[in-house]
């Protein structure tokens, strides 16, 4: 993805986050060179949990059909390594037939939210043995706290306010029926050791850097 690009969806997504009166931390809204100038020892957790605007086309170049932005907006970790805090929470943007791809987690249980928008879409399938695609057993979800059985593949719609909970190894993608605001509440989020996507792909884009940084992702917190 062009740099130029990625700055153009963070302006439209901030617009449309203001729209749907949702709004972030204030380190969300710093400029980059607002960020070189902060003491990096106060910002430890947002550096280290990898806090903050994450955009993604999965090295695909395909943004608007098979990719998504994300902003984590807490995120913990074990007491061990320095932050008792089990938990994570997300807040995404899917344009109208954008797809986040098919994909499972070894370890994080999510919820999975519409906050408000269009229609949110997501198709399912239990994980077999050697992590195929079950296509014998019924997929057992709770949406909304009510147990919920979908065949192999199927579909489940959720309008704004419904949310699904997302088992271990189950695997799942979901797009927009128009842009929706969607949210994630879940364990501690690693995607870095803790995706696994049908297809393989990388997780995190390619940048070409063809204009400065307007706010910085994820990925460039290591150039601080």
């Amino acid at each position: 993805m062009k740099r130029s690009e990625i700055n153009q969806i963070i302006r439209n997504a901030d617009a449309y986050l203001k729209k749907m009166n949702f709004y972030l931390p204030e380190w969300a809204y710093w400029d980059w060179e607002t960020w070189k100038k902060k003491d990096r020892s106060s910002l430890h957790e947002i550096l280290t949990k990898e806090m903050g605007w994450d955009i993604t086309d999965f090295a695909l170049d395909d943004f608007y059909h098979r990719g998504m932005l994300l902003f984590t907006i807490r995120n913990g970790s074990t007491p061990e390594t320095g932050y008792d805090k089990p938990y994570c929470e997300k807040i995404m943007i899917l344009e109208d037939g954008q797809k986040c791809l098919l994909h499972f987690h070894w370890d994080k249980v999510e919820d999975i939210i519409n906050r408000g928008g269009g229609t949110l879409k997501l198709q399912f399938y239990n994980a077999t043995a050697d992590e195929q695609l079950d296509q014998k057993n019924p997929v057992i979800l709770y949406v909304d706290g009510i147990r919920t059985e979908i065949e192999p593949g199927g579909i489940l719609s959720l309008v704004p306010g419904q949310s699904v909970t997302l088992p271990q190894r189950n695997y799942h993608s979901f797009w927009g029926d128009g842009k929706v605001l969607v949210g994630e509440v879940s364990k501690v989020n690693d995607d870095h050791t803790d995706n696994r996507f049908f297809d393989p792909i990388p997780r995190f884009p390619k940048v070409i850097e063809d204009e400065p940084i307007f706010r910085p992702m994820i990925g460039d917190y290591k150039n601080l």
